[in-house]
């Protein structure tokens, strides 16, 4: 009985995630206008807005209880990686066509990822400082995004303290990040920096925080737009397997480092 009761509310998981998507879709890409600079709001932002507002307790009664049922949350944050992979592809075959310009400048996007440090130096003390512990862990290892949220949920599980530090930052980022990209990269390119440079700029491991970056600037300059795409993609590609290699490597152990200077005894 219990069994199909599971098959029943994952079933209504899936019908719900279906709608959502649908009418997030059929929202599509809406945009404001602040002086000059225009604001995006991708369907993704929507989709999430949508499962926060259903969510809330008030909502969560009937079919929607079952829908947010603690097997469906946990079942969804344990496999979310997986959708994410087809990513992966995408960014590829934006790439190709612009490979070989893109490879005249292919050692800038490597000093880039020196900027993965930056979360851990800065964010650790803070979030320390507010009152965060283990939360912190997977809060500032990164910007929350594929490969922290992999390595987290790989080393601690989603259901971890450290789980719900990079969760919270997933969410955060997927709603102010984008919103935030949206109204920079207008405004820099306005203040006169290169275009390559700030597509480059866009991949920061965020697919809805470079889709937006890169959305704006080519509304900004839209007879550049293939070069725009292919730059922030190849930005965004080498992001997401070069970035796993240093916060693996150079993040982890400074962030374990600082954690145990800053808390006692690491707990």
């Amino acid at each position: 009985m219990k069994s199909s009761a599971l098959k029943a509310n994952f079933v209504i998981l899936l019908v719900f995630a279906l709608l959502v998507i649908t009418v997030s879709e059929f929202i599509g890409i809406r945009s404001i206008m602040l002086g000059t600079i225009k604001i995006s709001f991708l369907p993704l932002v929507f989709a999430i807005l949508i499962t926060m507002l259903l969510g809330i307790s008030v909502f969560r009664k009937g079919i929607l209880k079952r829908a947010y049922s603690k097997e469906n949350v946990s079942f969804s944050g344990k496999y979310l990686i997986f959708i994410m992979l087809p990513l992966m592809a995408r960014y590829g075959a934006d790439v190709a066509p612009k490979i070989q310009e893109i490879l005249q400048v292919g050692w800038i996007f490597l000093i880039q990822e020196l900027g993965h440090l930056g979360t851990v130096l800065i964010g650790l003390p803070v979030a320390i400082l507010i009152g965060l512990r283990r939360e912190a862990i997977g809060a500032t290892l990164g910007i929350g995004r594929e490969g922290e949220l992999a390595y987290i949920s790989e080393k601690y599980t989603l259901d971890s303290d450290e789980g719900r530090g990079v969760l919270s930052l997933y969410i955060i980022g997927t709603l102010f990040g984008t919103l935030f990209f949206s109204i920079i990269a207008p405004i820099m390119l306005a203040l006169g920096f290169k275009v390559e440079a700030l597509a480059m700029s866009s991949g920061v491991g965020s697919a809805s925080m470079m889709t937006a970056a890169s959305s704006a600037l080519i509304a900004g300059m839209p007879d550049k737009a293939d070069t725009i795409t292919a730059y922030a993609s190849a930005s965004q590609l080498l992001t997401s397997f070069l970035g796993t290699y240093t916060m693996v490597f150079l993040a982890v152990p400074v962030q374990r480092f600082m954690y145990k200077l800053l808390v006692r005894g690491g707990k």
